[in-house]
């Protein structure tokens, strides 16, 4: 696997730091993760929380989604593969129901800087399933001030710099912010777009999904790339000065987590989503997570 990742680093010009993390001209690692961990161990326990059950405590119920899924800390679950890779696998359990896994980077103060660049990036693998109506892979950030509180979302601010439904050979990149219902993201769907991956499709093959925050000039924009190509922006004048501020210039972190049904793939498919037919197993497969600044 790093083996591989260095010959697409070197064919796209990319030199490559901490392993499979690539380097970006002009910027510099803030914070990384490769997934070198051992086969079948856990994330690693400085870098991440992994969150379980059906809420944070206190929070909406069902994560404020209508996700269906519980989410465990199993290696059934959520696991190194021992070639820096990280898997998180929805099952069906014999009681119909679901389980997954959703993790959260420890560090809460990612954040962009007047007068520089920002830049989160993953390389994911997206489910490919037989039946994948109710699957909803996500990698996105929170505002650090949701922590604890639970209930100011979405004034906290949201990135989702992936999402995907029911299998759709499809990449979405949304904002979240200011009040809900309606307000200047018209929630609860918020400011998105979308396009289809480049190449290959979402499903079985390693795209990367890359989010920038751009304060460099007066005009300070958010924007969302799909293996290098932007699909995706808003800029500071589109929303209120304060709910600008408030989504983008303080800290996030960062969340990578496969859910099951739930109101995005419930509104794709247009009906409650997992099916009875909807098949197990799929796996969502993580090369490195990376936060950097310029």
């Amino acid at each position: 696997m790093r083996f591989h990742n260095i010959l697409s680093g070197l064919a796209l010009g990319l030199p490559l730091i901490q392993g499979a993390i690539p380097s970006i001209p002009g910027f510099t690692l803030t914070w990384g993760e490769d997934f070198a961990g051992p086969a079948g161990s856990l994330p690693d326990p400085a870098n991440w929380i992994i969150n379980t059950g059906h809420s944070y405590p206190g929070g909406p119920a069902n994560w404020g989604t209508g996700e269906i899924q519980e989410y465990t800390s199993d290696t059934n679950n959520v696991r190194h593969t021992g070639n820096g890779r990280l898997q998180i696998i929805a099952h069906k359990e014999g009681h119909g129901g679901w389980t997954s896994a959703r993790i959260e980077s420890r560090r809460a103060d990612f954040v962009c800087r007047q007068g520089g660049r920002m830049r989160i990036e993953v390389s994911l693998s997206l489910p490919a399933v037989q039946q994948p109506i109710g699957y909803w892979p996500a990698f996105w950030t929170l505002g650090a001030a949701y922590r604890g509180q639970y209930w100011n979302w979405p004034a906290i601010g949201e990135f989702d710099i992936m999402e995907n439904v029911n299998g759709i050979n499809r990449v979405w990149g949304v904002l979240h912010c200011g009040v809900n219902p309606g307000g200047p993201c018209f929630e609860t769907d918020g400011r998105p777009n979308n396009r289809v991956c480049p190449g290959a499709p979402c499903q079985g093959n390693f795209h990367r999904y890359t989010f920038e925050v751009d304060r460099t000039q007066p005009l300070e924009a958010i924007r969302w790339f799909v293996d290098g190509i932007i699909y995706h922006q808003v800029v500071s004048t589109d929303l209120p000065a304060d709910v600008w501020r408030q989504a983008v210039h303080n800290p996030h972190f960062v969340l990578l987590n496969l859910a099951m049904g739930g109101a995005f793939p419930n509104k794709e498919f247009g009906n409650v989503t997992p099916l009875p037919t909807t098949t197990s197993g799929g796996v969502l497969e993580a090369e490195y997570i990376a936060v950097y600044n310029s």
